[in-house]
């Protein structure tokens, strides 16, 4: 009986050296790692509104001692959006970055070509990467956003240090163990702590992923897609005006060329209505 106790005993230590550990690296890691709205421990949050990036470059966000995450989109115009997105492709794996996904559309009678791609690239690679992206057309605009997750990532460690601790300790009181109670004691909560712990690796496995390879979205349209900016200058005032003449006129014509079909086709009705109207006045007038 004092032996059993003595394992019961020692099971109890490990399990609250455990739970204290995680407890006290959670209240340390502020707001952002508690999980009271039903977030992951570890989802990225941004840190201030100046964390988003105005003009396509993430020099100074960057830090050898900050965890942060980059994502963003990209939008230009380009004369062939499918051959433009196989360069892409080839700009991104060149960089050692990798392709999550990849939709071409394209052109039809209905609709020009387009294409959208979510590219995966090393941070390190990001600036010089999308130096080479914007080289494709006429950019759009871009508009990049920078999450830093150091507290996230320093939560994580600190429980995963513990909870291997914890593993360890099982482990060696398994090895001492000369009973089947105290066995079959020692494996469930060892089985506990390992799930917990491959749990709280995976998650640190994810984020680690999205600090390493930023996630940018590029979009590629055909030329004349996408409208162009607000004229700067008495000159492009011009211009611009005239091409929304042109498309207007364009326009009118279209919607002239759909209709005068239905215009013909109730000009003949009418028209044979007429005539049965006259040639029945004329009848009655001759009877």
């Amino acid at each position: 009986m004092k032996r059993i106790s003595v394992v019961a005993l020692a099971i109890a230590v490990l399990l609250l050296a455990g739970c204290s550990a995680q407890g006290a690296s959670t209240s340390g890691s502020g707001p952002s790692s508690s999980d009271s709205s039903g977030g992951v421990v570890g989802a990225p949050q941004p840190v201030s509104p100046d964390s988003a990036v105005k003009d396509g470059t993430t020099g100074e966000i960057k830090s050898s001692n900050r965890d942060v995450i980059t994502t963003g989109s990209v939008s230009i115009t380009v004369d062939d959006p499918i051959k433009s997105a196989q360069d892409a492709v080839m700009i991104t794996e060149q960089a050692g970055g990798r392709i999550d996904s990849r939709n071409e559309n394209p052109a039809t009678p209905n609709q020009p070509a387009s294409a959208t791609l979510t590219l995966r690239i090393p941070s390190d690679e990001l600036d010089r990467t999308l130096a080479e992206l914007k080289k494709l057309g006429t950019v759009n605009f871009v508009s990049l956003n920078a999450s830093d997750i150091t507290q996230q990532t320093t939560d994580l460690d600190a429980r995963i240090t513990s909870l291997k601790t914890s593993v360890d300790r099982l482990l060696t009181l398994m090895q001492q163990a000369t009973n089947t109670t105290d066995l079959i004691a020692i494996e469930s909560a060892l089985s506990a702590r390992q799930s917990e712990l491959e749990g709280l690796q995976s998650q640190r496995d994810y984020l680690s992923d999205q600090v390493d390879f930023s996630t940018i979205s590029l979009d590629l349209y055909s030329t004349g897609t996408v409208a162009p900016g607000s004229p700067d200058s008495f000159w492009t005032g011009i211009v611009a005006g005239w091409n929304a003449l042109v498309a207007a006129l364009g326009s009118a014509l279209i919607g002239i060329g759909f209709v005068l079909p239905w215009l013909l086709a109730l000009g003949a009705v009418a028209a044979i209505v007429l005539l049965i109207v006259w040639l029945s006045t004329r009848k009655r007038k001759a009877a």
